[in-house]
């Protein structure tokens, strides 16, 4: 199992994860962070040949962990691009998955609907509670989302922030540790979305672009600040 590090950029988070482990597990790494690559990209990235790269991609499809495809850009050959299978994402932890979604399962079936929301409600508020002691002392929309992305990080949720084409801000999560939970009430979307928003206030609105319940390679939510 590939663990998570903490507080860090898209390629910190890469660098974290390559020492001292093995080789396969960096490329996995890679194919996570950057999403679907060709050989030569994820050479590139870990500084050996695009074939040395292609003869490691090739093991890892040889044990189910990632899956080819070809992509046409116009003249000349097909490029091939990698990315993680379903057992490759497995690699990634969704923590205690089994066992969480056996007691939300019971607490639905035994306590009804209405006690699911309110541990859902109840989460909700205890982490916004978390994240708005965090926050204080932070300005600006900016330095809100990079502390909640510093925070959802050290959750385990690979978050960072980026800026988009159109100068909104992004903040994306490449994993889901509670991606079990989260595929049998979305429940915890919703209230994850309304944390968010709570967390950066008045000034920004946020909106779920990508998301990893819908079959999505990442969450992303698209942070715009409003005009006063």
């Amino acid at each position: 199992m590939i663990n998570i590090g903490d507080n860090m950029s898209s390629d910190d988070l890469e660098n974290e994860a390559w020492s001292p482990r093995a080789p396969s597990e960096r490329l996995l790494m890679t194919l996570k962070m950057q999403g679907a690559q060709t050989s030569a990209e994820v050479g590139r990235r870990h500084g050996i040949t695009g074939e040395a790269a292609r003869q490691q991609l090739l093991k890892l499809h040889e044990d189910g962990l990632v899956t080819e495809e070809r992509r046409s850009s116009g003249r000349g050959r097909p490029s091939t691009y990698w990315h993680l299978s379903e057992k490759g994402q497995a690699r990634f932890p969704d923590t205690h998955a089994a066992l969480t979604v056996d007691i939300l399962r019971s607490i639905s079936e035994v306590l009804g609907a209405e006690a699911l929301d309110r541990v859902i409600a109840e989460r909700e508020a205890t982490t916004l509670a978390h994240y708005l002691d965090a926050l204080t002392g932070c300005t600006g929309t900016r330095e809100r989302l990079e502390k909640l992305a510093e925070l959802r990080n050290a959750e385990g949720y690979m978050a960072q922030v980026e800026e988009g084409e159109d100068g909104a801000l992004l903040l994306v999560e490449n994993h889901c540790p509670i991606c079990a939970a989260a595929s049998f009430c979305q429940g915890f979307c919703r209230a994850e979305k309304a944390v968010f928003q709570n967390a950066l206030g008045a000034g920004a609105t946020i909106e779920r672009d990508e998301h990893i319940v819908s079959g999505g390679r990442r969450c992303t939510y698209v942070v715009r600040e409003t005009v006063a």
